[in-house]
């Protein structure tokens, strides 16, 4: 939520609703004013299940059911679906508001670790916590949240960072996520290894050029692709001091029964990142 935009007094509750266009799917709808308590279902918890009982939650409050029907209008004779429909394709007809929030009061990393840093990601929900964890959101051309993302130019712009005097940089991939969702085995595959191809390789390549660096590799979550939505499981990470010469040089592997072996487990996230920083 932001302050209300300067409106005439006798504005509706409906023109303080406005949208910011973000990447892919993932838009932010911004009402000023607006209800905090509102409970929506996020797509990819219910995928292939009917939408009905879900859907009556929007529709009870009257600002978004207003605002879902005038979508669907508009929607119906949208060029880009009229394109669709003579090529055989389904078209869009509905739009779908989830994961709603209001602008948290958070501490920043230069207060808490004394840490200049940035983030990289084509996600604007990551990107947003880290403009107010005080993190510099870098934009990557070509950044999709997808398989077909940047990588090379993902990796370039946390190596800039660094050279340009960060301290601590967050580069975050989707893909393994989207793969999951849609549960797809092949792209999750694909994802996995283009993430340890061409971001942890090339990440460590360029950070060993530093006098010393430390990398911390982890999951936010699983994504099961038997489930195609999140679950809480703990997950594993992995912590290393550059200069490196790499895993493979030393017969050392990293997967979940590697991780789970190591015995170190932390009950609640944020309590990783301390760890992580110590001298």
């Amino acid at each position: 939520r932001r302050p209300p935009r300067s409106t005439p007094s006798n504005s509706s509750a409906a023109s303080d609703v406005y949208k910011r266009q973000g990447i892919s799917y993932r838009h932010l709808l911004v009402w000023s004013g607006g209800r905090d308590d509102v409970d929506l279902t996020p797509p990819h918890d219910i995928t292939g299940e009917p939408i009905k009982e879900h859907r009556k939650k929007l529709f009870a409050i009257p600002e978004l059911k207003s605002l879902f029907e005038k979508a669907k209008e508009i929607l119906e004779t949208h060029p880009v679906n009229e394109d669709r429909k003579s090529a055989g394709k389904s078209p869009a007809n509905s739009i779908w508001l989830w994961g709603q929030g209001k602008a948290p009061n958070m501490p920043k990393y230069r207060e808490l670790f004394g840490l200049e840093g940035a983030v990289i990601s084509a996600v604007d929900l990551l990107k947003g916590i880290g403009v107010y964890a005080g993190l510099k959101p870098l934009n990557v051309p070509g950044a999709t949240g997808y398989l077909d993302t940047n990588y090379k130019g993902k990796v370039k712009a946390a190596i800039d960072a660094f050279k340009s005097g960060s301290d601590f940089v967050y580069l975050h991939v989707e893909a393994p996520d989207e793969a999951s969702h849609e549960g797809d085995l092949e792209k999750k595959i694909r994802a996995i290894e283009d993430f340890d191809k061409k971001i942890v390789g090339p990440i460590l390549d360029g950070l060993n050029n530093f006098e010393e660096a430390r990398v911390l590799l982890a999951t936010d979550h699983f994504t099961p692709i038997s489930k195609k939505t999140h679950e809480s499981s703990p997950v594993p990470f992995v912590i290393c001091d550059l200069p490196f010469s790499g895993l493979g040089s030393k017969g050392i592997c990293f997967c979940e029964r590697i991780a789970r072996s190591a015995g170190l487990k932390f009950d609640a996230a944020h309590k990783l990142i301390p760890v992580f920083l110590e001298k």
